[in-house]
C-alpha cells in the first residue's frame, strides 16, 4: 500500500528525540527519510546501549523507516554532498541552536538559497527570539521550566516525570506543523520555517495550572500520585502488593464509587458535594478507598472497579506491558530484528491509525552510513568519487 508521503524527502540532522521522533512520524507515511550524522555517529545513536553494536533503545525507536549517510559537513566536499542533498529535498529537519544552524548551511536563507519551497522544521529548547534562545537544553529543561515540576512529586520534593515528553510533544507539534507546512506548500508553491520548541511545548501541556495561579492566585500542593483537582484519586496498594490507579470524577461518577464501597451516606455530605470540595477534602476520600483495596487482590479490584464502571488500570510493570494481551491484539508494539539485539525489538507502530493510509515500520533504524553509498551515488557521486571521499574521510 502505498504511503500518504510517498516521493517527499526529508533530510533528518535531528538528534535525541525531538526532531527524530517527528521525522519517523514522516517515514512511517510513507516518506524517504535520511539521516544524515557525523562519521563516529551521532550521539544520540550510542544512548541507552541496548545491542551489541552500542545503539540505544530511544535510536531504535526513533530512527526506523531511515537510511543513513555519515557526513563532515564542515569540509568544501561535504558541504557540496549538502547542497546536493538540500536541491532534491523537501523537508530539512534539525534540532540545534540557530547559530549552529548556521554554522552547518543550515538555517532558512541557506536552504531557501538551493531549494526556494524547502521547508525547514526546527526544534529548539527555548524557541528563538527571547534571551534564552542561545542556551541548550534537553527535555528536563522544559519541564522544571513550565510549572509543571513545581506542582508534581511529594510535598518536600518535586519529581520530574522521567517520560522526557516535552522531547516527544515537540516531535509531535512539529510534525503537525510540517504537514501545515507541506499543504501551505501544495497551495502556494512556497516553503517556509516551522519552529517547535521544548518550552512551549510544556507550557501547553501545563497551561491549566498556569490558568489557574494567574485567575485564582492559586498553587495547589504537591501530592505525590493524588488528584490535582479531584478526588478520590491516587495509586492504592491491594492485598497482593500490587498497585491500581482509580480517577474519580463528577457527581454520577462520585455516586458509583459510593455505592461500591458502602459509602452512600456521603451522598449528602457538603464536603464531598463536588469536584472542588471533594478535592479538598480527598485525603478522606482516599483513605476510604486505600482501606478498601487493602484486603482484596489487583484481580479483583480491578473486576469490581469495571462492574461500576469506575475509570481505573492496574500498575504495569515494563514486562507487563510487553504481555499485555490489549497490547499484543492492537499490534500496537511491532517486533523488529536488529543486527546484535539479543531477540527482536519491540517497536512501538505509528502511535495514530489511519483507515486508508496507516503509517508502517518497513525497515529497521540503520546501522551507521549503512546507506551512504547508495546515497551518494543518488546524487550524482561514481564509485571512484565515493572511494576518494572515503579515503579523504568526508564519509
Amino acid at each position: 500500500m502505498a504511503g500518504v508521503l510517498d516521493g517527499i524527502r526529508v533530510l533528518d540532522y535531528g538528534r535525541f528525540i525531538a526532531a527524530p521522533w517527528c521525522s519517523a512520524i514522516l517515514a512511517d507515511m510513507g516518506a524517504d527519510v535520511l539521516r544524515v550524522e557525523k562519521r563516529e555517529g551521532g550521539e544520540d545513536r550510542w544512548v541507552q546501549a541496548v545491542t551489541e553494536g552500542g545503539e540505544g533503545g530511544t535510536f531504535l525507536q526513533c530512527n526506523r523507516n531511515k537510511r543513513s549517510l555519515t557526513l563532515d559537513s564542515t569540509t568544501a566536499e561535504g558541504a557540496e554532498i549538502t547542497r546536493r542533498l538540500v536541491a532534491r529535498a523537501d523537508i530539512v529537519i534539525a534540532n540545534m541552536p540557530a547559530a549552529g544552524m548556521r554554522a552547518s548551511g543550515l538555517d532558512y536563507q541557506a536552504l531557501k538559497a538551493v531549494k526556494p519551497d524547502i521547508i525547514l522544521a526546527s526544534a529548539t529548547a527555548y524557541g528563538e527570539g527571547g534571551p534564552y534562545s542561545d542556551k541548550i537544553g534537553f527535555d528536563g529543561a522544559g519541564q522544571v521550566m513550565s510549572g509543571a515540576v513545581y506542582r508534581q512529586g511529594l510535598p518536600d520534593q518535586p519529581i520530574r516525570t522521567v517520560v522526557p515528553y516535552a522531547d516527544f510533544g515537540t516531535a509531535l507539534t512539529l510534525a503537525i506543523g510540517v504537514m501545515m507546512a507541506l499543504y501551505h506548500r501544495d497551495k502556494t508553491g512556497e516553503g517556509q520555517h516551522v519552529e517547535g520548541a521544548l518550552l512551549p511545548t510544556a507550557l501547553m501541556l501545563s497551561n491549566a495550572f498556569l490558568i489557574e495561579r494567574e485567575l485564582l492566585q492559586l498553587d495547589k500542593p504537591r501530592m505525590g500520585n493524588k488528584g490535582a483537582s479531584v478526588a478520590p484519586c491516587d495509586l492504592y496498594r491491594t492485598a497482593d502488593d500490587q498497585w491500581v490507579l482509580l480517577q474519580v470524577a463528577g457527581q454520577p461518577m462520585f455516586k458509583r464509587w459510593c455505592r461500591l464501597v458502602g459509602r452512600e451516606d456521603l451522598f449528602d455530605d457538603p464536603r464531598f458535594a463536588n469536584d472542588d470540595t471533594r478535592w479538598a477534602n480527598g485525603d478522606i476520600l482516599n483513605d476510604i478507598m486505600a482501606d478498601w483495596c487493602a484486603d482484596k487482590t489487583k484481580s479483583q479490584v480491578m473486576e469490581l472497579l469495571e462492574k461500576a464502571k469506575m475509570p481505573a488500570a492496574p500498575l504495569h510493570s515494563t514486562q507487563d506491558v510487553l504481555d499485555d494481551p490489549h497490547v499484543q491484539a492492537m499490534g500496537y508494539l511491532k517486533r523488529v530484528p536488529f543486527p546484535g539485539a539479543s531477540r527482536d525489538v519491540p517497536i512501538i507502530e505509528t502511535p495514530f491509525r489511519m483507515s486508508s493510509t496507516p503509517g508502517t515500520i518497513r525497515r529497521r533504524a540503520p546501522l551507521l552510513g549503512e546507506h551512504t553509498d547508495e546515497v551518494l551515488t543518488e546524487i550524482g557521486y561514481d564509485t571512484s568519487q565515493i572511494a576518494e571521499l572515503r579515503a579523504n574521510e568526508i564519509v
